[in-house]
């Protein structure tokens, strides 16, 4: 079985892995000139916090998202699956409950014990949400990982690809077809390049900061509830740290506000004045691609098979629907809970 991957963002690099691992023939076409090259990937958080999701999301997503954290420790030995923590100030304490209601897999944990998890943390906060199964990566080195992997099974990274030639059905069939009398699929994991072929699909822009202050250590994600502005802030390792949390209507990738920053550096200073000292060492926007619901889509149209609408959660779900899309084209499995009807466009539960 001959397959091409069109787009080499966390979706497309997990499908190409799990293929290739499942003895398809895989090549993986990406227009950006590097890894990782006007990709959402390159600006995630990277947490793999599936309980957290539940706060706002629906419960497929952490069905699909308590898949991948074993898939990750396997494919990324850094992956941290020492858990996060979710506080909120005084003021706030009604957040707390509110999230606290929504989730689970978490305990409640007082001052003590949130000293003994984050002494950086010691004494500024009363009580917290502990859920001490999660994760969290470094979404770069992540990438990383997954293409050197497909080196090592012998599957090409093809940059620099035409864009012009990447987008839309037409294309993926080309693909699949190229060697005459020979099955094969076309993956498309283009983001909001796949716009023109799938209805509905919307842009979701976020913006993060990177910030290095070597003398603070989180050992996990910390999220600090608020009812306007919500943040939180993931360690990177040696003092790095990314602090996101903007979800704002756009398709403008380009573009970041004063007030979004402002917010950004107000809340990671209410976190821990000590990041005042912090030096800023990045500033960056992704722009996610979801549908009207949040919810992600496999769609199968003939020998092309898109995966889209990840929305914030693309490393959390990508394994996960990785390991379903190697079913469809090896097995013929269909995963009734993310296909899309042809017709309809509209995802059938199971």
């Amino acid at each position: 079985m001959r397959v091409s991957v069109i787009g080499a963002g966390v979706a497309g690099l997990a499908c190409a892995v799990e293929l290739a691992e499942r003895g398809a023939a895989v090549e993986v076409l990406e227009r950006g000139e590097r890894l990782g090259a006007g990709c959402c990937s390159w600006f995630a958080g990277g947490m793999l916090a599936p309980w957290c999701e539940l706060e706002s999301a629906e419960p497929l997503i952490a069905t699909l998202g308590c898949e991948s954290l074993a898939w990750w420790r396997a494919h990324l030995p850094q992956t941290h699956l020492n858990g996060s923590l979710v506080v909120a100030h005084g003021r706030d304490l009604g957040e707390l409950a509110r999230f606290a209601r929504r989730t689970q897999a978490f305990e409640w944990v007082g001052s003590e014990r949130i000293g003994e998890l984050e002494p950086a943390l010691a004494g500024r906060f009363h009580r917290a949400l502990f859920f001490p199964e999660e994760g969290h990566l470094d979404p770069r080195a992540a990438l990383g990982a997954l293409a050197r992997r497909l080196e090592a099974l012998a599957v090409p990274i093809r940059y620099g690809t035409d864009g012009a030639a990447m987008g839309g059905p037409l294309c993926g069939e080309r693909r699949a077809a190229r060697a005459p009398g020979e099955a094969g699929f076309a993956i498309d994991c283009t983001g909001l390049a796949a716009r023109g072929a799938l209805d509905g699909l919307r842009g979701v822009k976020g913006e993060m900061l990177i910030l290095r202050l070597p003398e603070l250590a989180l050992a996990r994600p910390v999220r600090v509830l608020h009812p306007r502005l919500p943040l939180y802030v993931v360690p990177r390792g040696e003092g790095v740290f990314m602090v996101g949390a903007t979800m704002i209507e756009s398709d403008q990738p380009s573009r970041v506000s004063v007030r979004s920053m402002l917010e950004l550096l107000s809340g990671a200073y209410a976190l821990d004045p000590a990041l005042g000292e912090a030096e800023i060492l990045e500033i960056g926007t992704g722009v996610r691609p979801a549908f009207h619901d949040n919810l992600p889509r496999i769609v199968r149209r003939g020998r092309t098979i898109f995966v889209n609408g990840l929305y914030r959660h693309g490393f959390l779900l990508a394994p996960a629907l990785a390991r379903r899309v190697a079913e469809l084209v090896l097995e013929g499995r269909t995963a009734p809970e993310v296909m899309a009807d042809e017709d309809s466009r509209e995802r059938r539960l199971a």
